[in-house]
């Protein structure tokens, strides 16, 4: 039988990406990717050993031998509730580096067994955030079909509705759609777990639509974000050769060509947290000044549909 998360843990978690985004910080513009990596994986690392769990890591910086820490499989924690984890120690390493907008450092925890396991591939995805009837979007449909759609739940028209989709080539279909609706696309170029997160804020952000090709693991954390909203997603893995499909295979994945829907990819008590690395368009940048560090995060948790803001001072002699 699952045990459901301890409440207080909805408020641990937060430190977990502080120490993350507070020692990735000092990276931002220096143009070192695998430096402000790293320096984020220290940090949460260093936080994760105070924690009151029995964690499990399912989606990490990759399979042991390609990772030194925060490794798929590693046991982190003091010991206690059993959970497993997913985590992106700094979502937008390329962005850190470059000083650009919209990096963060993301982390769920969720009861154990709830996480899927999801390969290191590709992954189809389409998201809203919450207050639509259910079938409102869907994977398989054409995107300028899935725009007029949402207009019709959202009570607008399709001018009105703005996408958000990754700068890539193999996107360029998908951005003609969705503009052959009239409705606008906004490019990124990286970070589609916070473009995921920006659909549950759209009046903010003003992103009503996430659609695109991602990553699979990136697609898990979403999920667990969207868990605490009550939003939509759809996913299908992609697979461009046989060392994916046999990795696929590993984590136990044998229908290659399923839709993955929100509770596939995250179930049960999820707890999720984000924190600003640099400035986004949901969270505030890390700051330095006198001496003293400030944060700004946001935590959810399903169990409860709360979502929390957090900005946080900390002296900087005890960030880690």
């Amino acid at each position: 039988m699952s045990r459901p998360l301890d409440r207080i843990l909805a408020l641990e978690a937060v430190r977990v990406t502080e120490a993350a985004a507070i020692r990735a910080y000092e990276l931002i513009g220096r143009g070192d990717e695998r430096a402000a990596d790293q320096a984020a994986v220290e940090g949460m690392r260093w936080a994760f050993n105070a924690l009151p769990i029995d964690g499990t890591v399912v989606i990490g910086e990759g399979e042991r031998d390609e990772a030194p820490m925060l490794f798929i499989g590693e046991k982190v924690g003091a010991g206690g509730i059993p959970v497993d984890i997913a985590l992106d120690p700094l979502e937008g390493t390329t962005l850190t580096a470059k000083g650009l907008p919209n990096a963060i450092a993301v982390m769920a925890m969720a009861e154990a067994g709830t996480l899927l396991n999801a390969p290191d591939t590709y992954m189809d995805k389409i998201a809203i955030g919450p207050g639509f009837p259910e079938g409102t979007i869907d994977l398989d449909a054409d995107p300028a079909e899935n725009i007029i759609s949402l207009a019709r739940a959202k009570g607008v028209r399709p001018h009105e509705i703005q996408a958000l989709v990754l700068d890539r080539t193999r996107h360029e279909k998908i951005i003609a759609s969705i503009r052959s609706t009239g409705a606008a696309v906004q490019l990124i170029t990286d970070g589609d777990v916070a473009g995921v997160i920006a659909t549950t804020d759209s009046a903010h952000t003003g992103i009503d639509i996430y659609i695109g090709q991602g990553g699979a693991p990136e697609g898990v954390l979403a999920a667990a974000a969207l868990r605490c909203v009550g939003g939509q997603l759809q996913t299908r893995l992609v697979f461009r050769n046989d060392d994916e499909r046999l990795r696929a295979a590993k984590w136990g994945i044998t229908d290659l060509n399923r839709k993955y829907m929100l509770e596939d990819l995250a179930r049960g008590d999820v707890v999720f947290s984000a924190t600003g690395v640099t400035d986004g368009s949901m969270l505030d940048g890390v700051r330095l000044e006198n001496g003293f560090v400030t944060t700004h995060s946001v935590v959810m948790r399903s169990a409860t549909r709360t979502v929390r803001w957090v900005k946080m001072r900390h002296p900087k002699r005890d960030v880690g």
